[in-house]
């Protein structure tokens, strides 16, 4: 299966924008298995962020995790704020705490506006922004996550497989 859309500039992206390696990664920030591939993409975004370009869009799997969607309208309504990647980063890190109120907290500690924070989350089009990801990943073959397209194409394998790919094919 292929990545449809391609990368755009409506996708968060971290790394580099001329990179070879283009890494989209569809993620549920409530899911286990998202939460155990978290600290090897960020040691591989660490060792190899110049020269690959990581890609993360939302995938929340809503029937199984209650507080999937909320946490990536969460992400989003940071994203407004220019701190999409640092949330993201928060939310992973306290993922066994997740509940209501995890994402005003998060919010407080990355030092958002908190009202803006709150009416931001409920903006319908950061409701579209998730509902779009999520489509591209049902379109793209995503059955669940985390789900990885390495320059358009289905990985199939886990995060530390892809470290594994990335390291054999980057020239340091």
């Amino acid at each position: 299966m292929s990545l449809k859309p391609s990368v755009s500039n409506a996708d968060h992206t971290q790394g580099s924008t001329n990179a070879s390696l283009v890494i989209v990664e569809y993620g549920d920030y409530q899911c286990p298995f998202c939460g155990a591939a978290y600290p090897v993409l960020k040691e591989l975004m660490k060792e190899f962020g110049v020269q690959i370009r990581f890609v993360f869009r939302n995938f929340p799997l809503s029937e199984m995790h209650q507080y999937a969607r909320a946490v990536a309208l969460s992400a989003e309504a940071a994203a407004l704020q220019g701190k999409f990647w640092e949330m993201h980063d928060a939310i992973y890190e306290n993922q066994e705490f997740l509940n209501d109120s995890l994402p005003v907290k998060l919010a407080e500690k990355l030092g958002l506006n908190i009202p803006q924070f709150k009416a931001d989350i409920r903006k319908q089009e950061l409701a579209e922004k998730v509902d779009s990801d999520f489509e591209s990943g049902i379109i793209s073959g995503v059955n669940g996550t985390p789900s990885f397209f390495i320059n358009g194409n289905k990985f199939n394998g886990s995060a530390e497989d892809l470290f594994q790919l990335v390291s054999e094919n980057t020239a340091y």
